[in-house]
């Protein structure tokens, strides 16, 4: 930018002209108009953010820890396949069998 924003960080039409041209942006001067203010609300975003960011603070990609949670792979007894198959209407070659759905008007 030419020069430093005028205090209290509002920029200038030419400020907003000046960063479009280094964009290679062609913008009109109702753009220029209605972008000044946006751009200027941005860079006291920044600047607010820049007050608190201190070298003491580690970076981080989460504002909270994350780390996963495991548990141990114990193996646990489950059922048969004659204990699954118990209940079922229907069995074929230890299969649960259901009416098919799909392809049954072809």
């Amino acid at each position: 930018m030419p020069a430093d924003p005028p205090s209290g960080g509002a920029l200038t039409r030419e400020d907003v002209a000046h960063l479009a041209g280094l964009a290679r942006i062609d913008l009109t001067a109702a753009e220029l108009d209605h972008l000044a203010p946006q751009l200027a609300v941005i860079l006291e975003s920044v600047a607010k953010v820049a007050e608190v960011a201190h070298g003491d603070v580690p970076a981080t990609s989460h504002p909270l820890p994350l780390s996963n949670v495991f548990r141990s792979d114990d193996v646990r007894p489950g059922l048969t396949a004659e204990e699954a198959l118990a209940n079922a209407p229907e069995v074929e070659q230890q299969r649960f069998s259901v009416p098919r759905i799909l392809g049954a008007d072809e």
